[in-house]
């Protein structure tokens, strides 16, 4: 079964194909990603590596965590599932003075 790997700390620098480098030699590796920020598409510092063994995964993690690349020491362990919140992003009215209220003039609850 495929194993999910958190790599953080990484140098801005670390492309997907130095993840896949680094992690391939403990394994087979299924996919490696950078994350990246949507409007700049500048690195976000952290990234997953998900492998196809869970023994090579472990190996992987066991070795690497507090390994330096590329000047940074990784941070590397399990990735664990970012609960979903069912909440929708942004500010859509509320007590925050962004939305439509005829009772309120604005601003962070006014009090209006």
């Amino acid at each position: 079964m495929a194993q999910k790997i958190y790599v953080g700390n990484m140098n801005y620098a670390t492309t997907e194909d130095a993840l896949t480098s680094l992690f391939s030699q403990y394994g087979e590796v299924v996919s490696a990603v950078v994350i990246k920020d949507r409007y700049t598409d500048q690195s976000k510092g952290f990234g997953f590596v998900e492998m196809t063994d869970a023994e090579a995964a472990d190996a992987a993690i066991a070795t690497l965590n507090g390994k330096d690349l590329d000047g940074r020491k990784l941070r590397v362990n399990i990735a664990e599932e970012k609960p979903r919140n069912s909440r929708p992003r942004g500010n859509f009215g509320g007590n925050h003075g962004g939305g439509y209220n005829r009772d309120r003039q604005g601003g962070y609850n006014s009090g209006y």
